[in-house]
């Protein structure tokens, strides 16, 4: 007998996996509404208690995409393994990927970080992040959309933070639902919530001036920042012109699979 998912009515207190929530209730294309209980965000669930685990057992997952690279499981740990989930892993950053700049930080080499972070270059940085995936993780983003349309629901989607990766990935799923962007960047900024926060590794002594600054220096790549958001959606509308272009020529989502999309996540 198949398990009727449960759907929570509040925000569940998961001691080891941050910024979880239900996208449920949105609204969305012609005045109808993400359905809850089929589509889920988060960080990594790599630390995930026993207690998370059956919590997160109960929403009857089809599918989880982990958007990590192969450095994030190596820092934090493969996923906890939940029962008859799929999980899929689709790292939407090369592993290679500003290697030298974190080697940077675990040196606390502060005249380079400085050089790189400071008078707005961290958050130029993160923009330029985003604009990269939506330019270069189309394929990526496309199997995700084409997933959900077929048969991968419920699903959720993380990354390490469940910021940035898991962010655009639930951005551009709910442009493709028809949620319009001010809805989508309150969503995102929730991600800022300080029990939703990732929590930056520090080692014990590093509590002195240097150590202060150098976390200063790299706390907007810890923030959720409407700029961000903003820069994908602007790099959409640059390249592609429209939603629908950037779906259907950059994403391989096609007006047949959208309807499926929309059939599949949304309720009147």
């Amino acid at each position: 007998m198949t398990q009727t998912p449960h759907v929570p009515s509040t925000e569940p207190e998961l001691a080891g996996v941050r910024n979880f929530r239900d996208l449920g209730g949105l609204p969305a294309a012609d005045g109808r509404r993400v359905r809850h209980g089929v589509l889920y965000r988060s960080g990594h669930l790599a630390h995930a208690t026993e207690e998370d685990a059956r919590f997160l057992g109960t929403l009857g997952l089809h599918t989880v995409f982990d958007f990590r690279n192969d450095a994030d499981i190596a820092l934090d740990g493969p996923d906890v393994e939940l029962t008859g989930v799929r999980n899929v892993n689709l790292p939407l950053n090369d592993p290679a990927h500003g290697a030298e700049f974190w080697n940077m930080v675990r040196a606390r080499d502060l005249a380079h970080l400085r050089t790189v972070l400071a008078d707005g270059r961290a958050a130029d940085r993160m923009a330029e992040t985003y604009r990269e995936v939506i330019t270069g993780r189309t394929a990526e983003l496309g199997h995700v959309l084409r997933s959900l349309a077929d048969d991968s629901v419920p699903a959720l989607m993380h990354c390490a933070a469940g910021k940035d990766r898991a962010g655009l990935s639930v951005a551009v799923t709910l442009l493709a639902l028809g949620v319009a962007r001010d809805v989508i960047e309150a969503d995102y900024l929730e991600s800022n919530a300080p029990h939703r926060r990732y929590r930056m590794r520090r080692a014990p002594e590093a509590t002195g001036p240097e150590d202060r600054e150098i976390a200063e220096l790299l706390s907007p790549m810890f923030e959720a920042r409407a700029t961000y958001l903003r820069a994908a959606f602007e790099t959409i509308d640059a390249v592609w012109g429209t939603v629908d272009r950037y779906l259907i020529e950059g994403l391989g989502l096609g007006p047949a699979a959208r309807e499926r999309l929309q059939a599949r996540l949304l309720t009147d």
